[in-house]
């Protein structure tokens, strides 16, 4: 009776579970705005405090700073860009203005100085108190120190009752030492606000007017501050003040009108640069000078100009270029540049022609030189002061555009590229020929390392050896820097250090370097799966110091560096490897303990591997605390912390709507293609999925994609890709299968794929093989045109940013970057290998345009007219050839739209454009206007044809 009894239970909470998921709706395009992500996530370095931001896809974000101790949150409306200070005391943040205030302004086209501003808000915690601060542009709080934050504020702060600090005007004081002529009529800076400067503590201020920008040294003991001209005070001047921590004073390091930028301490927050101009801002072109200060000066001395020994002739200090100390504080590092031409102002503008003048011997093609010309007016070449012997050397030139310093600075070494002389077959290679120099950097001598590499260059963090890659021989190779030597270091590595699974028609990629050991001991090489120490003077055999586990369990292991500021390894150091594995898509994380001298290595130990993505592992910098995000298809990413992450505990529930929905589930799927090889894919289902049913199949495909089997897909309008979750949501089946591809052959390689795929999953009971469909961006895009004519097995095909006739974008320009295309042909994604000439027959035959007669699918096409990647005729071609031929086919052009879709309004009008579409043709819904009579060009922006014609 018993049993009875509880099978009746278990019969009716099953009856109530399917009735709860039977309730639960689809998903409509109301959703998108308020599905949440984790935006910025922090740590404090004592480990007790995560800080998070809840971010909604459109509206007003929240702020959790969360108590690991007590478990208990604190929540802060619209807050973001958090900071949590050196000593885990305090969290200050932007408090952002509310997104209705925000779109209502613009609504009514205010001017930025009338728009809503941000506030600042400072939480001391383990306090529930938030204390606010209105119109703040901006706050700073020294990367090591504590107890300081300084902030700028739109306006002059007004005094408050519990101000108990001091206020700062720059003092009139003589004209600084680099003797310039304090001219008025010389022009003026950057207009400022009042910066505060907080001491977190006591609550103490300290303000300074007129301030425009600002920079912390990183221990906090010293600020930098630029003075801009106040306009309505005739006796105000430009200049740099120099905020003193410990003494709550000022020195004022240069004076006079002009410009100040790029403003850089040492590391012990002693020694300041930055550069400066007395020049007008209407000047054609100001020059710069390289200003430095150090402990017992007065002021900050001006230490190079276009007038220095060390610099070429005719050149001068570059402001766009960074300022850094040596973290020996021996060297300054800056840049420096070309005196370029003046423009001729007496010239009259509209009576010069506009022309693009294209050259055969031209380094770059003109679209790409147009395209990178502001880049190159900005370009910069590294240079060296030596503050103690007050010399200034140039590192860089035309002749050798590139100079590596290693990591800390304090090397003779340095590494100097250039691919000068071999640029021109970037047009159909993709990439150029390398050469490499050692640099010293005390003399600026030079010595010739490796001429005309394919392959890529770097240098050792202690500067000891250059190292590469060499794409042709598929192996690293360093080179000696005291004695010249090179040596192939991986050729004693058993396995393949290069792309096992590349199917391009070019040299594969390799999987890259970990990291070094202190003191350039070892070097780090991974391989598919492991990784390897190898000895860079080759005297000792390469050792896989994660013992091989990688490679046996199919596990691919990558070093993850918590510390960002650590440069190399240190012996007995535990390293955090991400862990992927192949054959179950599961991700996780491993330890790996690194040999301590004369020791033996360690075996990498599994710390968690699972069913999920796991994201953004933060550690804390003084204790055993992480935080990171997990989640995989089924479960939003939430925030999780602990001291073990195993056993962390989930601290964040984004989403919480998600329940309410007919959400899905993704698993993996493996069929036989009809070239007789395995293959996988991603099936989604839908949560209520009966397989006594039959449901519609949408195929979503780009090259592979099964390694985000456990990722989540958030509903939201995309720019151009499936938006997976919603059609699933909805009752349809998505299927997402991996590609290989042939050489010469990528249509065929695509039909060999996704038409097997497709047979094979309409042999399924629950899967409708009559109502089938195929979506793709860009080489999706291409690979759906393709297969439309090839098959007739699609009831309906969206084609996004398609190539449809490679005969005639083969030679066209990439617009985004002003390429040439024809490298993707000859090596890269379009996977022809040849040049159009060489083999036309593999362009005609893999081009959907030339069997357009075959079609029999109906096809809708998104080509915009501002995509840098495609150009957009390519769908023209396509869609008036299917046009004449009496096809059913649509364009969709979205204004001044990229490649993939920017605006947000473009990317919800074009999902519920495909909902449409595919719901008409595989669901059998009634047609949408625009897919049944179109929208004349006269009522644009007027009728959006969206109404279902019954």
């Amino acid at each position: 009776m018993r049993k009875v009894l509880l099978g009746i239970s278990l019969l009716g909470s099953t009856l109530f579970t399917y009735a709860q998921q039977s309730a639960k709706k689809p998903l409509d395009h109301s959703v998108y705005d308020s599905w949440q992500s984790i935006g910025t996530k922090l740590i404090s370095n004592n480990g007790q405090w995560v800080v998070y931001t809840i971010t909604p896809q459109e509206g007003d974000a929240n702020l959790v700073i969360f108590d690991r101790k007590t478990g208990q949150s604190i929540n802060i409306p619209r807050g973001s860009s958090p900071v949590i200070t050196n000593d885990s005391r305090y969290v200050v943040f932007s408090i952002r203005p509310l997104f209705k205030d925000t779109r209502d302004a613009k609504i009514k086209k205010k001017k930025a100085a009338e728009m809503p501003k941000d506030s600042m808000g400072i939480v001391t915690l383990g306090k529930p108190d938030v204390l606010k601060f209105p119109t703040v542009k901006s706050f700073k709080t020294p990367a090591k120190g504590s107890g300081l934050l300084a902030y700028l504020v739109e306006k002059p702060a007004a005094d408050t009752a519990k101000s108990k600090g001091k206020g700062f005007t720059p003092p009139k004081i003589a004209k600084d030492n680099d003797r310039a002529d304090d001219d008025k009529g010389a022009g003026a800076g950057t207009e400022g606000g009042t910066l505060v400067i907080r001491q977190l503590l006591t609550g103490m201020q300290d303000t300074v007017k007129n301030a425009a920008e600002y920079t912390f040294s990183k221990p906090g003991n010293n600020l930098l501050i630029e003075i801009a001209e106040d306009k309505k005070d005739s006796l105000s001047r430009n200049g740099v003040l120099l905020w003193h921590a410990i003494n709550r004073k000022t020195d004022t390091l240069s004076r006079g009108y002009g410009d100040y930028k790029q403003f850089a301490f040492d590391e012990k927050g002693e020694q300041a640069a930055y550069f400066g101009t007395r020049d007008s801002t209407k000047a054609l072109q100001p020059f710069y000078k390289l200003y430095y200060f150090k402990p017992g000066q007065d002021s900050a001395f001006a230490v190079a100009d276009k007038s220095s020994s060390g610099l070429p002739a005719n050149w001068s200090i570059s402001p766009n270029s960074l300022i850094y100390f040596s973290k020996d504080g021996q060297r300054l590092f800056f840049g420096t540049a070309p005196i370029l031409p003046v423009k001729d102002t007496n010239i009259v503008e509209f009576e010069v022609a506009k022309v693009d003048i294209w050259n055969y011997k031209d380094d770059y093609l003109q679209p790409m030189q147009l395209k990178n010309a502001d880049k190159e007016l900005k370009r910069s070449y590294a240079a060296v002061y030596y503050p103690a012997a007050k010399r200034v050397l140039q590192l860089s030139d035309k002749d050798l555009e590139n100079v590596v310093v290693p990591a800390e600075g304090n090397s003779t070494n340095a590494l100097g590229y250039t691919d000068k002389g071999e640029r021109v077959p970037l047009q159909w290679v993709g990439r150029t020929l390398k050469t490499a120099w050692l640099v010293n950097v005390n003399d600026g001598t030079r010595k010739k390392v490796k001429e005309k590499l394919d392959g890529d260059f770097s240098i050792s963090p202690n500067g000891k050896y250059i190292t590469w890659y060499d794409l042709v021989n598929k192996q690293w190779f360093t080179y000696e820097n005291a004695t010249g030597t090179v040596i192939n270091i991986s050729k004693g590595i058993p396995t393949k250090v290069f792309d096992e699974e590349d199917d391009h028609p070019d040299v594969p990629e390799a999987y890259g370097i970990a990291g070094w050991m202190e003191n350039d001991q070892f070097a780090y090489i991974y391989d598919r799966y492991d990784i390897w120490q190898v000895d860079p003077t080759g005297k000792t055999a390469p050792v896989a110091i994660t013992g091989n586990v990688g490679r046996k369990d199919k596990i691919r292991f990558r070093y993850l560096r918590l510390d960002p500021e650590q440069k190399f390894f240190r012996p007995g150091e535990t390293l955090m490897l991400s862990a992927f594995q192949d054959s179950t898509k599961y991700n996780g994380y491993y330890s790996l303990q690194l040999p301590a001298k004369k020791s033996k290595a360690v075996l990498p130990k599994q710390i968690v591997l699972g069913p999920y993505t796991y994201a953004d592992l933060l550690k804390a910098k003084d204790a055993a605390a992480y935080t990171f995000t997990k989640g995989n298809y089924v479960l939003s990413p939430d925030v999780y912390a602990g001291v073990q992450i195993d056993k962390a505990d989930k601290v964040s529930s984004t989403n919480p709507q998600q329940q309410g929905y007919n959400w899905g589930t993704a698993e993996l799927y493996k069929w036989t293609t009809f070239s007789g090889k395995p293959a996988e894919g991603i099936l989604y289902k839908p949560e209520n999925f009966d397989s006594s049913k039959q449901y519609p199949v949408i195929f979503y495909f780009y090259e592979k994609l099964t390694d985000g089997l456990y990722n989540y897909q958030a509903p939201a309008p995309t720019p151009s890709r499936l938006n997976i979750s919603f059609f699933v949501s909805r009752g349809y089946l998505v299927f997402a299968p991996d590609i290989s591809y042939e050489n010469g052959y990528p249509g065929k390689s695509a039909y060999n794929y996704i038409v097997s795929a497709a047979e094979d999953l309409a042999k399924k009971p629950w899967a409708d093989g009559k109502n089938m469909g195929i979506q793709g961006q860009s080489w999706g895009g291409y690979q759906v045109a393709y297969l439309i004519t090839q098959t007739n097995i699609f009831k309906a095909a969206w084609a996004g940013a398609p190539v449809a006739n490679m005969t005639s974008a083969y030679g066209g320009i990439r617009w985004e970057s002003g390429m040439n295309r024809q490298f993707q042909y000859e090596h890269s994604q379009s996977r022809i290998g040849a040049t159009l000439w060489e083999k036309p027959e593999l362009y005609i035959q893999n081009s959907p345009l030339f069997n357009l007669p075959r079609v029999t699918t109906p096809v809708a096409i998104m080509s915009n007219d501002a995509d840098g990647a495609v150009p957009w005729y390519q769908g023209i071609e396509m869609f008036t050839g299917l046009r004449r031929l009496g096809k059913p086919v649509w364009l969709l052009n979205y204004n001044n739209e990229a490649h993939n879709l920017i605006q947000r309004q473009n990317r919800k009008d074009i999902q519920r454009r495909e909902q449409q579409f595919f719901d008409h043709f595989l669901k059998g819904a009634a047609a949408p206007q625009w897919l049944e009579s179109g929208v004349p060009a006269t009522e644009k922006g007027i009728n959006w044809g969206w109404d279902l014609q019954q």
